[in-house]
């Protein structure tokens, strides 16, 4: 898990400090961003969950409500990236980074998952310090997406 926070935080800032441009303190000021261009966010590891629901119709329909969390959340502004991992040892499934600064405001976040309250997803949360830039994401996201979840 650690190794997941710090390979992410390496390439963020990286990214950053290899693209020079000037400073746009307006920018700088939207996205609530510090003197560093950085902010706080809570990222989320989604695992698989203890539920065993082996219905095909209702896994269908909480992963359905589950795709229309993450298009709203990040419509409003408290999602910046979302995205499944690939298997692995440590049965994590997918991550959140949330446009919050506290795990208990990201806890309130994650009760609108309807895969994460039927426990299909457990989550672990932790506090994280990233490019504030990384809010960018879904604008341009939506620029190069030709199918909608």
């Amino acid at each position: 898990m650690k190794k997941i926070i710090l390979i992410l935080s390496v390439l963020f800032f990286v990214a950053l400090n290899s693209y020079s441009q000037n400073y746009d303190s307006t920018l700088a000021k939207s996205l609530n961003a510090d003197e560093y261009g950085m902010k706080k966010y809570v990222l989320v590891i989604l695992k698989t969950g203890t539920a065993n629901i082996s219905d095909k119709v209702i896994l269908d329909s909480l992963f359905a409500g589950h795709m229309n969390t993450i298009k709203r959340l990040g419509e409003n502004g408290n999602l910046a990236v979302a995205g499944p991992i690939g298997k692995n040892e440590n049965n994590y499934r997918g991550i959140f980074i949330f446009n919050v600064e506290t795990i208990e405001e990201a806890k309130k976040l994650v009760t609108e998952d309807p895969t994460i309250n039927a426990g299909v997803f457990d989550v672990e949360m932790y506090s994280w310090y990233g490019s504030a830039a990384m809010m960018k994401i879904p604008e341009i996201h939506k620029s190069i997406q030709k199918k909608s979840f």
